[in-house]
């Protein structure tokens, strides 16, 4: 049905007869659709105070790359590290895992051009495995392949640089790489090449991805010092350490004992069953990605009791969502866009993954909870990695309602989980397309 000229200019003047129209248009105009809607009275509802409440040692900060993931997932273990070892300060390196990441990643878009050589080019999943091979997002499973292979640095065995704090030219040129690499291979099988050559196609395309990782990022220490002082003054120093023996002293986690909780009340993924996403993945060798689908208040339930316990909690959230960057607060709430434009935004938190309205799109970390006098939670601190000036010092509040609606994946010690949990987390997982929106990367 087509829009009449008639139909515009009765609209347009409907439009300009109402006072309110008048005022959300200049408010929105001068200055921008979410400062106009932002509500600052929720602010005094969503405080920075709460009952339950872990001091971290400083912020940090991803700046212009998508490692939050890593960042979130390095937060949480170094609050571990500082209390363990009694610090004053402690960091990561991120370029070491974002080093290995691409080279994985790179490994891993290989060996699936490989797989599916005998696919249409333009069918979807050439398609889909082509869209991003080498973005910076990435899952917990994946971050968890890649600790146990390769260990952990501190960030001054490894630091940052240019093109690990703003990644897009790297991401870029790495891109066009590995797609001239898939057009290559394909055009070897159309040739007869092989799987043996193939593979040494591979081989050697992995040794310049390699170089390309060392030119942009650096070379990854094989072993290095780490020397650092306590909060009392004591010396602490290790002399030419591993990566993985750093991990395994210094860190002290079994990352395997921890388990990816997800909500997504859709149809096709019924409660209390495991999932795993096909040709996601970075460390070929590693644990395949695997969630457990439940219901949101046993996600609450569980992050509750690991932060009563003092360990912080990683999850992953539409960050997006009805939140303004400029304040703290993650909360439907707090930037009313429905009220400024008169309109309702009442889509099931179903509908909106079905519908492609939302998908996780960021990690971060609990660092507390506020709960009401009968323990249910009201509203969440949130330790971010956008550095100190973004939100309070660093941290959000996210309203328990706000949970509800875009709080998608918490990551939690089995320890903390009940035994009907842990016996249907056994269950061999249910494979979903590439493109399923739980194969979101944060």
């Amino acid at each position: 049905m087509e829009i009449k000229v008639e139909k515009l200019k009765d609209l347009n003047e409907k439009f300009s007869e109402d006072r309110a129209n008048r005022v959300a248009q200049n408010a929105a105009m001068s200055n921008g659709i979410e400062s106009a809607a932002t509500n600052l009275n929720i602010n005094e509802e969503q405080r920075h105070n709460f009952n339950i409440n872990l001091n971290q040692v400083g912020v940090t900060n991803q700046k212009k790359s998508g490692r939050c993931w890593m960042f979130s997932a390095l937060n949480m273990m170094r609050f571990e590290v500082v209390k363990n070892l009694n610090l004053k300060e402690f960091e990561f390196s991120v370029v070491y895992p974002l080093f290995f990441d691409k080279l994985e990643k790179s490994n891993y878009f290989l060996n699936s051009i490989l797989k599916t050589l005998d696919e249409e080019t333009e069918g979807r999943l050439v398609s889909h495995i082509l869209k991003d091979p080498i973005g910076d997002g990435g899952q917990w499973d994946m971050f968890v392949g890649l600790v146990n292979k390769y260990g952990l640095v501190p960030k001054e065995a490894m630091g940052e640089n240019e093109n690990s704090s703003n990644t897009g030219k790297l991401n870029n040129y790495l891109t066009k790489l590995l797609r001239g690499y898939a057009s290559k291979l394909r055009r070897a099988h159309s040739e007869g090449k092989t799987i043996k050559e193939l593979e040494s196609m591979v081989d050697d395309y992995m040794s310049e991805v390699h170089r390309v990782l060392c030119i942009s990022l650096g070379t990854p220490p094989e072993k290095f010092d780490f020397e650092i002082r306590d909060a009392d003054g004591k010396y602490i120093s290790e002399k030419n350490i591993t990566p993985l023996k750093f991990f395994e002293k210094y860190v002290n986690i079994n990352l395997d004992n921890y388990i990816s909780i997800i909500n997504a009340p859709t149809k096709d993924k019924p409660y209390d069953n495991t999932y795993t996403v096909d040709f996601l993945g970075s460390v070929i060798e590693g644990k395949e990605i695997k969630y457990i689908n439940l219901p949101i208040d046993d996600l609450k339930k569980a992050a509750i009791s690991q932060l009563k316990d003092n360990h912080p909690v990683w999850f992953g959230c539409d960050v997006g969502q009805f939140f303004n960057r400029k304040g703290s607060v993650l909360d439907f709430e707090s930037v009313k866009v429905d009220d400024l434009f008169n309109v309702s935004f009442d889509m099931t938190k179903e509908e909106r993954l079905d519908y492609g309205e939302s998908l996780m799109t960021h990690a971060m970390v609990f660092m507390g909870v506020e709960l009401d006098d009968n323990g249910a939670p009201v509203r969440w601190r949130v330790e971010n990695s956008w550095g100190k000036d973004s939100g309070k010092d660093g941290y959000l509040v996210m309203s328990d309602r706000w949970f509800d609606e875009y709080m998608y994946q918490v990551v939690i010690d089995k320890k903390y989980l009940s035994q009907k949990i842990l016996s249907n987390w056994e269950k061999e997982p249910i494979r979903l397309k590439p493109w399923d929106p739980m194969g979101s990367l944060a």
